[in-house]
């Protein structure tokens, strides 16, 4: 199972950004996908997820102003992120679990700039 996550960068705050995170090796529509976050000196936290029947669901911090959804034709979850503010700041990190085993993507840093 591989998990590639990429769009982070640099935004100020009240700014957008959308991570993709691009999956292979699995029956992608099968799964469902995940996003964590990790900022310095945290705990990685659960951001949000999209079931295989495309529902979702979202941390309370985020509600409202990111949007998680999938394409099953290029097998990819995005994130879009309005209305960033400096403690949406963190490594974002997709996730699913495969036969019992949780597999991650390699992080993708956002930084949102006061």
């Amino acid at each position: 199972v591989q998990l590639q996550a990429s769009g982070g960068g640099l935004v100020q705050s009240g700014g957008s950004l959308r991570l993709s995170c691009a999956v292979s090796r699995i029956m992608f529509s099968h799964y469902d996908i995940d996003w964590y976050r990790q900022a310095p000196g945290r705990q990685r936290e659960f951001v949000a997820t999209v079931t295989s029947d495309f529902q979702t669901n979202y941390a309370e911090a985020v509600q409202g102003r990111f949007q998680i959804y999938r394409d099953n034709v290029q097998d990819t979850v995005y994130l879009q992120m309005s209305l960033l503010k400096p403690e949406d700041s963190a490594d974002y990190y997709c996730h699913t679990i495969h036969r019992g085993r949780a597999f991650w993507g390699q992080g993708t840093l956002v930084t949102v700039s006061s």
